[in-house]
């Protein structure tokens, strides 16, 4: 029964159309999203900086008020222990990843970062913390 079930499973799942480009989007969203927060982990406020969108570097002007910034507002992506990625959505014509992330503390954060495509690729626009402190399991 088991394998019957598992067999019915993989059947299912190729039957499901598959978009390689919306796939390869996504692996390279998360991947912008995951070399930044790298850069927080590492100190590095210059890389860290360089993953914002044109609009972020002209309000902040520079990497290190960024890095102010981030630490003192969202100081669970400056040194988060876990980092879960969860669904790329389009809202309202925006491209929005949500992004699981556990502080150090063990708080479990929920944000959605807004991603733009400019001409040397994805770029995070905004970040919204959805819940400061969701329950842990």
């Amino acid at each position: 029964m088991r394998k019957f079930m598992l067999m019915s499973a993989c059947v299912a799942m190729m039957a499901l159309p598959v978009s390689t480009a919306a796939e390869g989007r996504d692996t390279v969203i998360t991947g912008v999203i995951s070399d930044q927060i790298a850069a927080f982990l590492r100190g590095d406020a210059e890389a860290a900086f360089a993953h914002a969108s044109p609009m972020i570097q002209g309000l902040f002007g520079s990497s290190e008020r960024f890095a102010t910034m981030v630490q003192s507002g969202y100081p669970m992506v400056w040194q988060p222990d876990e980092v879960r990625y969860l669904d790329l959505r389009t809202v309202a014509g925006g491209l929005w990843q949500r992004v699981m992330i556990t502080d150090p503390e063990g708080r479990v954060h929920l944000l959605d970062y807004q991603m733009v495509e400019t001409g040397s690729g994805w770029k995070i626009n905004a970040v919204q913390l959805l819940t400061a402190d969701a329950p842990t399991a």
